[in-house]
């Protein structure tokens, strides 16, 4: 990593190394992303009754090849929209839009950690791998260099990339990937995904506006954006059914938290001013997400014990 000497000013240069790396790689990312890969993970030991020391050695793979595959991505994306970036609030700071990570280096670091990356990966299991490097692929080609600045259904593309982890972390323990546990859990992050992105979306409307991507309420307004919210809310309450075979307390908790985000979403719309709204929701969506996978996990590695 380097600095742009005399066109960077020192009011914008991170205050310390680890935060240079953490803005890189996006460490918000790779921290929500490594919960919902540990889920996949704890699932496919409960499911296929292996006890959780058999595996030690693909679990710490797993997650140390997840950390790294997901931040190699953050640090290719960061580099390719170093151009938006610099024109949104939230964005404009980061060490690739700064100058503190240039392409060079940037493109090294994001290089090398990939690679490692998936070697890990594919130690723990080839599978896991493949599926690591479809995460990757994904969120890079298709969603950054292809559908983020040309259609509103970038949500969609992201989303599949964003769905990988699960599987990365069920892979790692088990090669049975149509298991109606994995599948459940896969389908429900797709469709997580999309109303939570599209509360991003409202909240930084104006920005992604002056930085022209064409996010669903930007293009297509509020109202169209609400109604595809509340679509996916009830798709995401139907999704509840899959996880049945798994768990019945875990198919009712996932059921209970959609409805709940839909009556948030019917109500505060008609009650909220618009920003107001989409800050509850996506608020709600971390809720939910947390609840869920955290319920996921605690079931999977404490219900063998007893």
């Amino acid at each position: 990593m380097r600095a742009q000497s005399s066109s960077i000013h020192l009011d914008t240069v991170p205050a310390s190394f680890t935060k240079v790396v953490f803005d890189t790689i996006k460490i918000g990312i790779v921290k929500s992303n490594l919960i919902a890969m540990f889920a996949g993970l704890a699932m496919a030991l409960y499911v296929h009754h292996i006890p959780f020391f058999d595996k030690i050695g693909n679990i710490v793979l797993a997650l140390i090849g997840s950390s790294l595959v997901i931040g190699a991505a953050g640090v290719f994306n960061n580099l390719y929209d170093r151009d938006i970036d610099r024109i949104m609030e939230r964005t404009k700071g980061r060490p690739t839009v700064t100058g503190v990570v240039g392409v060079a280096s940037g493109l090294l670091i994001g290089s090398w950690i990939a690679l490692v990356g998936l070697a890990a990966l594919y130690v723990a299991s080839p599978l896991a791998a493949l599926f690591g490097f479809l995460g990757l692929f994904l969120y890079v080609v298709p969603y950054t260099m292809w559908t983020k600045r040309r259609t509103v259904y970038n949500t969609e593309i992201g989303s599949l990339s964003g769905a990988m982890p699960p599987l990365i972390g069920w892979a790692a323990i088990s090669p049975d990937m149509l298991n109606s546990s994995i599948l459940a859990l896969f389908l429900m992050m797709v469709i997580w995904q999309m109303p939570h992105f599209y509360a991003i979306a409202i909240r930084r409307m104006e920005e992604y506006r002056a930085a022209n991507i064409p996010m669903l309420p930007v293009v297509k307004g509020m109202h169209r954006t609400y109604v595809q919210m509340n679509v996916y809310l009830a798709a995401l309450l139907l999704c509840s059914i899959l996880f049945w075979p798994f768990n019945p307390y875990i198919a009712v908790t996932n059921a209970v938290l959609s409805l709940a985000w839909l009556i948030i979403s019917v109500v505060g719309y008609r009650k909220k001013e618009e920003r107001v709204w989409a800050k509850s929701m996506f608020i709600f969506s971390l809720n939910h997400m947390t609840i869920l996978m955290l319920l996921i996990i605690g079931y999977s590695l404490i219900r063998p014990l007893f």
